[in-house]
């Protein structure tokens, strides 16, 4: 993967830990909230190891208890590393 990909899967797990510490869910939260999510797959997202599908997406977005256009809010690019 090149470093630019790393780059933003690296942000945007960023910003989901941080979606996810606002509402005040654990890991554990998030996987009993959503259809079919395990830990590993939101540990691997919150750390940018994971690439989503459109499915996995929808999934987390349910787990967070937010809507995918929360979630696919772009303007975590914009931050700091």
């Amino acid at each position: 993967m090149d470093k630019q990909k790393e780059r933003i899967l690296r942000k945007f797990g960023k910003h989901v830990k941080e979606l996810r510490m606002q509402a005040g869910l654990s890991q554990d939260e998030v996987v009993l909230n959503s259809n079919n999510l395990i830990k590993a797959t939101i540990s691997d997202i919150e750390n940018g190891k994971r690439n989503l599908s459109f499915t996995t997406l929808i999934d987390l977005a349910k787990g967070l208890g937010i809507s995918p256009k929360e979630l696919l809010d772009l303007n975590f690019l914009t931050k700091d590393e």
